[in-house]
């Protein structure tokens, strides 16, 4: 595999594509998610000092909600997200794309004493990084994956250029085609930009960064943009 995507088909027809994520973005959200527990766990470790052996029987409650019950309500309860997962921009979901449930969430993370094993997460991150989308003994047992949540981008505003006009009578294949690129000019590259304005020398009559505005200029033309 070349990628990390991943097409699922839902009953009703549609194909999902989700980019799995692997073994470092996923050890980071843990990494910050453990120094939240472990942040809220020391709060209120000094707050019930005072209270002594009953303040102990509150923190023993306290630490076995922070540690088994923080990413299973979490994850169900918030879209598949626990902080550090949000910070990271990562979700746990079914393989299917669906959210994940309930079931699903308490085996992933039960499963957990396993993927530690034999120390620091040695069996998780083997099976992570032998499985083509990242999933550690918990997720493949569970039927879970962790995905990347995708950042909406906004499409449809063309560059603040001045319309060209072409030298040349395009089909509206093409014409729309050049559109289409001025578009989504915002989530490429300008290294990129100019690789695909390269490809049209006879209708730009320039190269790099001069082709990319004038493909802009032509597509604010076809508009009919001043």
């Amino acid at each position: 595999m070349i990628d990390t995507l991943r097409v699922a088909e839902t009953p009703e027809g549609i194909f999902l594509q989700m980019r799995a994520a692997g073994a470092l973005p996923r050890a980071c959200a843990w990494a910050l998610d453990f120094l939240i527990r472990a942040a809220a766990l020391f709060t209120l470790a000094g707050m019930l000092a005072a209270l002594g052996a009953s303040g102990s029987g509150v923190y023993l409650l306290a630490l076995f909600t922070v540690i088994w019950l923080y990413p299973i309500l979490f994850e169900v309860l918030l879209e598949g997200q626990t902080p550090g997962k949000k910070i990271m921009r990562l979700r746990v979901v079914n393989a299917n794309g669906t959210p994940v449930t309930w079931l699903a969430s308490i085996v992933r993370n039960l499963m957990r004493t396993v993927d530690m094993l034999p120390i620091a997460y040695g069996f998780g991150l083997v099976a992570s990084l032998a499985d083509p989308y990242g999933r550690r003994l918990g997720d493949l047992v569970a039927g879970t994956l962790v995905v990347y949540v995708d950042v909406p981008v906004r499409v449809g505003e063309l560059p603040s250029v001045p319309a060209l006009a072409s030298s040349i009578s395009l089909p509206a294949t093409e014409r729309a085609a050049i559109i289409e690129f001025a578009e989504r000019s915002a989530r490429l590259t300008p290294e990129r930009q100019a690789e695909l304005a390269d490809l049209l020398p006879m209708l730009t009559g320039a190269r790099q960064s001069v082709a990319v505005r004038r493909l802009h200029g032509l597509a604010a033309s076809f508009l009919g943009r001043a």
